[in-house]
C-alpha cells in the first residue's frame, strides 16, 4: 500500500516536472541551441515568473529524487 502511494506521488511529480520544463523551454526558442542570442549574454538575471519557474523546477527535482530514493528503499 505504501509503495503504491509513493509510485502515484512519483508519477504526479514527474508529470509536473516535465510540464514545467517544457513551459520554460518554449520561450527560449532554438537560437540558444546553436549559439544564438542566449550565448551572448552570460550575465542573464532571472526575474519574475522566470525565476519562480526555475525555483519550482529545482524544488520538484529534489522532491522527485527523494521520493524515488525512498520508494526504492521500501521495496
Amino acid at each position: 500500500m505504501l509503495q503504491t502511494a509513493f509510485n502515484i506521488v512519483e508519477i504526479l511529480v514527474s508529470a509536473t516536472l516535465v510540464t514545467i520544463i517544457i513551459l520554460q523551454s518554449k520561450g527560449s526558442g532554438f537560437g540558444g541551441i546553436f549559439g544564438g542570442r542566449d550565448m551572448l549574454s552570460p550575465m542573464h538575471t532571472r526575474r519574475g515568473l522566470e525565476n519562480t519557474m526555475f525555483q519550482l523546477t529545482v524544488g520538484l527535482t529534489v522532491v522527485f529524487l527523494l521520493v524515488s530514493l525512498i520508494s526504492s528503499l521500501i521495496v
